[in-house]
């Protein structure tokens, strides 16, 4: 889609009225509960936290993993990416107490449903141990 063309090449602000534009869209077509709408929700945030605006990507990120906790169910791999991009930004704002739990509950459910060797595992798994790395400093 071009919204994800231009956040891919850097073009925020052209991404962002596109992303909106989907959000709104898949709402009303689809209705507030659906998993297109948690995606949505997911992909705003993510442009968002690439661009520093943490207290703007924060509730959309907790909207879209709530909405998949509901949808999904609690152990679907899209839980334990949302798990993991929330962790992610508590991560980048220093709140390290925050982002472990949750990137321990997103590791559990990707090994237990991709498995230990699947991509968004390895990934998830690393961010952990970065975390770790430098939160052993903070102590």
């Amino acid at each position: 889609n071009l919204a994800g063309l231009y956040y891919n090449q850097g073009r925020y602000d052209e991404a962002e009225p596109l992303y909106k534009e989907s959000l709104e869209l898949m709402k009303r077509l689809l209705g507030e509960n659906h998993p297109a709408v948690a995606t949505s929700l997911n992909n705003l945030a993510g442009l968002y936290y690439n661009q520093g605006r943490y207290d703007e990507a924060e509730p959309l990120y907790k909207e879209s993993l709530e909405l998949r906790k509901h949808l999904l169910g609690e152990n679907h791999p899209a839980v334990a990416s949302s798990l993991n991009n929330l962790a992610s930004l508590y991560y980048s704002q220093g709140r390290y107490d925050q982002a472990e739990p949750l990137y321990l509950q997103a590791l559990e459910i990707a090994e237990r449903t991709l498995g230990i060797n699947h991509p968004n595992t390895i990934t998830i798994r690393n961010n952990l141990q970065i975390l770790r790395d430098n939160w052993s400093g903070w102590e």
